[in-house]
């Protein structure tokens, strides 16, 4: 007769067998799974394939060796079918819609450009039309600018010619004044 701590680890032996031999029949089918998509060019999902061979998606996330040949499967291009060449994969589909999100912005940057400048031209010939004014006396306005900035500028070029004599003078006037009093300096007796 066996004791009872024999029996009881046996007992749990025997499920854990079990236990491994039931894992390792999952692991199989997923992997002849995984090979079939792969052949057949379907879809690869981790939800498909858990779907195809019975097991619970966890099964999937709990071997991450699985999940990681899910992955790389459902990443690379597959045969379609007859074997006339590649499929689109998740991948490229991705890439696809990444660089059309990035030139509907583009082109969301021009539309809004390009109303800008409508605006821009509708305000101005309603401006013109109302009689308000318009582009002429602008163009007038501008010249006008430029004169008076170029008379400002001549001004002020006079001025400093005017400055610079006026110290020239005040310098002269310094000296002759320095001279006649050394001059009377000189005829003072002490």
């Amino acid at each position: 007769m066996s004791s009872p701590t024999t029996a009881h680890e046996s007992a749990v032996q025997a499920m854990l067998d079990g236990r491994r031999a039931d894992t390792g029949r999952r692991r199989g089918r997923v992997i002849a799974a995984l090979n079939q998509a792969a052949r057949d060019g379907s879809d690869i999902t981790v939800s498909q394939i858990a779907r195809l061979t019975g097991v619970d998606r966890t099964f999937l996330y709990r071997h991450r060796d699985l999940l990681a040949q899910v992955h790389a499967h459902a990443a690379e291009p597959s045969a379609t079918p007859g074997g006339k060449g590649p499929v689109v994969s998740r991948a490229s589909l991705q890439a696809d819609l990444l660089a059309e999100h990035s030139r509907t912005a583009r082109l969301a940057a021009q539309v809004r450009q390009l109303e800008k400048r409508l605006s821009e031209a509708l305000g101005e010939q309603v401006y013109r039309q109302a009689g308000i004014g318009g582009g002429d006396d602008i163009d007038q306005l501008k010249a006008r600018i430029t004169t008076l900035e170029q008379q400002v500028v001549d001004l002020e070029l006079q001025l400093q010619d005017r400055d610079e004599d006026l110290a020239a003078a005040r310098g002269a006037n310094r000296e002759l004044m320095a001279q006649l009093n050394r001059g009377r300096d000189a005829s003072t007796p002490d």
